[in-house]
């Protein structure tokens, strides 16, 4: 008799087991490739097609006067904004039984892994779009400031530049009230190495922390530095599904620089793996592997949001 190992408690679908694997390695090929993820807002909804995150702006201080009632001098000011849920994002593949035979590696592994990869690259891609155009964007609720764009000819291609830029960048978030937690640049791999071999930025009396010798570069100004491909680098138009604004023009940017509070995602349905089996299986002698998730990325705070960009 064969030993049912893919089958769960010995009885049922002979390859039940193997689905968690699968989905295991699209987790995490998801997460290893994804930058994005805990820097910013996240929210999960169980149905509808939007979300609202609640926005406020600041309170003032006054001077009580003797004898005088206290009734409540500041109307905070509130608003909103509504991230809506885009449409399907599927990452899929077919893997046909006879060559799946003949290959002598875990063909399986690889295409999961792939499909989670692709998941977590679109997720990114959508998120730091976001961001750039949250700096671009005016303030959201009535008396708080927009975002802020710091040009210089040579922002992409000088890392002393991109150091300085910080710097300034982090003197408008002061100036702006942005808490100082959780500020994060995030620059494409050209202009991290321009940083990482710029040597004063190592120099933590001026305020860099990192290692020369792993061209590694930690903060500059308070400001945590991540490297991603990701970072919109074209002028990118509209797309159908697309539900939420994620296109512009995105060629001169070099840096994006927010706190969590700059951009957030509205999740329907989580990332989930899906692979074929029956019918399927039987007229094309194939295994249809899907890895989805239904999912909306928007900007929230403008001002906790400046773009690095070449002039």
């Amino acid at each position: 008799m064969l030993s049912g190992i893919g089958q769960l408690n010995g009885t049922g679908d002979v390859k039940a087991a193997f689905l968690t694997v699968s989905m295991a390695e699209v987790l995490s090929a998801f997460q290893e490739n994804n930058v994005m993820k805990d820097l910013h807002r996240e929210r999960t909804i169980t149905h509808g097609k939007s979300a609202a995150f609640p926005t406020s702006w600041k309170a003032s201080a006054r001077y009580h006067q003797r004898g005088t009632p206290i009734l409540g001098s500041n109307n905070i000011v509130h608003g909103q904004r509504v991230i809506n849920i885009d449409d399907l994002l599927i990452a899929d593949t077919v893997i046909y039984e006879l060559d799946e035979a003949m290959n002598h590696y875990d063909v399986r592994s690889i295409h999961t892994t792939e499909l989670g990869a692709a998941l977590a690259r679109a997720y990114d891609e959508k998120c730091l779009k976001a961001a750039v155009l949250a700096a671009r964007a005016t303030g959201v609720t009535t008396g708080a400031p927009g975002g802020s764009v710091i040009t210089d000819a040579n922002m992409a291609s000088d890392g002393q530049t991109l150091a300085s830029a910080l710097f300034s960048a982090a003197q408008t978030l002061d100036e702006k009230d942005v808490p100082q937690a959780d500020r994060t640049l995030v620059v494409r791999p050209a202009q991290y190495y321009l940083m990482a071999a710029t040597k004063d930025l190592l120099n933590k009396d001026w305020g860099g922390a990192g290692v020369y010798a792993d061209g590694k570069i930690l903060y500059v100004a308070g400001i945590k530095i991540v490297k991603s491909n990701n970072l919109p680098k074209t002028d990118i138009p509209a797309v159908s599904g697309d539900n939420n604004t994620y296109h512009g023009d995105f060629s001169k940017t070099a840096g994006i620089v927010f706190t969590k509070d700059a951009i957030g995602t509205v999740k329907l349905k989580d990332l989930v793996m899906e692979i074929t089996s029956g019918d399927f299986r039987v007229m094309y002698q194939a295994d249809l592997m899907v890895a989805k998730y239904a999912m909306g990325h928007g900007i929230l705070r403008p001002e906790c949001a400046v773009e690095l960009a070449t002039a």
